[in-house]
Order: C-alpha cells, then structure tokens, then sequence
C-alpha cells in the first residue's frame, strides 16, 4: 500500500447553475491538476459537498473522477456520513468502483463519544476491504476525535491515516507520536487547515488536504515538496504570500469562497445546490483583486 504524504486538493465538484454535475469542468480540473504536481484528489469530501449530493451523483462523481484520474496521481473517495450504515455503503461502493483509500468524517451532528467513534470506525472496517483515512473537523461536525482515540483506531490495519483540521500545537505533536508509535504500517497524519499546515508538516506530518490547492495547486504542491526536504525557511516565505487567500476562503462557509473563485477565473460555473448560497457581494472586489494577482 501506498504511504500518502504530500499535496492533496480538497477538489470541488463542478456544477451548472441549476446544481446539475459539471463533468466537463470536472476532467480540466483533474488534468489542470495533474500538470501542477498534485500529488492526490480527494473526491466529494466537504469541499466536494459531500453534505448535498445524494447518493446516485456521490456514486457518479466517484466513478468519473477514479476515470479521469486514471492512475497519475492517488485517489481517495470521500465516505463520509452521520449515519454508520450509510458511511459503510459509501465505503463499499468507492470500494466496488476502484478507490483503495476513503476518507470518513467523524459523524457530525449526532456528537457521538469517542467510544462511538471507535465504534463507528470498527464497524466500517469490519463490512468493508477500503483504506480508511480518518477525519477529524470538530468546527463543522459539533465532535472531536481525542488522540488517545486515534491511537486506539490507528491499531487497525484497514485505518490508514488522519486528515486533522484543529490547529493547535500540542494536538499536532500527540498525532505524530501516535504516527512514529504504529510498527506495522506507514500511519499518515494530513493536515486539514490551510492556515496550519506548514507548522503541522514542520513538526512532523506527512502533508496536506487543502482547499487552497483548488487555486493554487503548484504552489501548494512547492510548499509541500520544500518542507518534505527540509527547506522551513523558503517554505514559510512562499506561506506567508498566501495568508490573505487562506483567510478569504473562509469567510463564508467553505466552499462558497472557493467555487466563486474558480467561476470568476472561468474554470467553473458558478453552480452550488442548497442551502449553500454563492458568495455574499461585499467580498467580491477584494477577491477579485487577489485572485487576478494570483492568475497573472
């Protein structure tokens, strides 16, 4: 099995304004992508609206976007769900089209304890073959996954990884002890948070799920290849140019901040099913403004 380090993309699914899948934006994404050095896709995770697209149009994205990979870089099929049963049918059919990693947010909503989550995990892993790589985002899903919790988890061979999106320091060290702990896998720890993830890898990890490298995946991809080989300093320096992107790709709940970005660079329309709304009108000149720094 593959160890998985590096730049990943939080990719978003293109749609047409009436919320209809865009499978043609969707392929220039995938190769823009390739050509920029992009080390993995992560399909229909949060970024990919995971939370609005139902289970026919997860089954298709899925499907499409394994073919238009088609083996340049790693795949990962995002199988989140509140529910453990329809989490484990996520992970069987990304299993049945050809994905051999996931990624599963903890449940969100239901604010299970960490016995649940071990539970959850557990119970995935025991109906399905599919590497999970945990993920833990307590601002969206009201639920954290504690380390002594991962620790737990990362004993199973079929749990691969986490991608982590609290930034917090002393976090970050617990999650690489626990990673330098597993003898008999390679146990990744991905960052989850733009703003974080160059002390994170510093410290240790083994790269980045970014919504970011939707826009500016080379030089996600550098930053991540400098810190690999132990530039800090030429990595924080090119860092810190993106520190204004990384704050106005969350202004609003993401990804509005991030598909308003690509239409208005053409690479996709402007389409996001409900109850997202497309990017409130007081941010758009001072996106506008950076984005065409970045394009030119």
């Amino acid at each position: 099995m593959q160890d998985l380090s590096g730049s990943f993309v939080a990719l978003v699914t293109p749609m047409f304004e009436n919320g209809d899948i865009d499978y043609v934006s969707l392929k220039n994404l995938i190769d823009w992508h390739f050509h920029s050095g992009t080390d993995g896709i992560v399909s229909v995770g949060t970024t990919g609206e995971s939370a609005t697209i139902n289970f026919n149009d997860h089954h298709d994205v899925l499907k499409e976007t394994l073919n238009m990979i088609n083996g340049r870089m790693i795949a990962v099929a995002g199988t989140g769900a509140n529910s453990t049963e329809e989490a484990k049918d996520l992970s069987l059919e990304a299993e049945r089209i050809g994905y051999k990693y996931s990624l599963s947010v903890t449940p969100y909503y239901n604010k299970p304890t960490q016995k649940g989550l071990i539970e959850h995990y557990e119970y995935i892993t025991g109906k399905s073959e599919i590497s999970q790589i945990l993920y833990n985002v307590p601002s969206r899903t009201a639920c954290d996954m504690e380390p002594s919790t991962v620790g737990k988890l990362s004993e199973n061979p079929k749990i691969i990884g986490i991608k982590e999106a609290l930034s917090d320091v002393n976090r970050f060290k617990e999650l690489i002890s626990i990673s330098k702990s597993v003898s008999d896998k390679h146990f990744s720890i991905l960052s989850g948070d733009d703003p974080s993830f160059v002390d994170f890898m510093s410290l240790g990890a083994h790269g980045v799920i970014s919504v970011a490298a939707n826009l500016i995946p080379s030089k996600i991809k550098e930053i991540c290849e400098l810190l690999m080989n132990n530039h800090y300093k030429q990595a924080k320096e090119i860092d810190a140019n993106n520190r204004k992107l990384y704050e106005l790709l969350f202004v609003e709940s993401n990804p509005i901040p991030i598909k308003w970005a690509l239409s208005e660079l053409k690479m996709i329309q402007n389409g996001i099913r409900l109850p997202l709304t497309s990017l409130s009108s007081e941010y758009h000149e001072e996106f506008s403004s950076l984005i065409s720094k970045i394009s030119n």
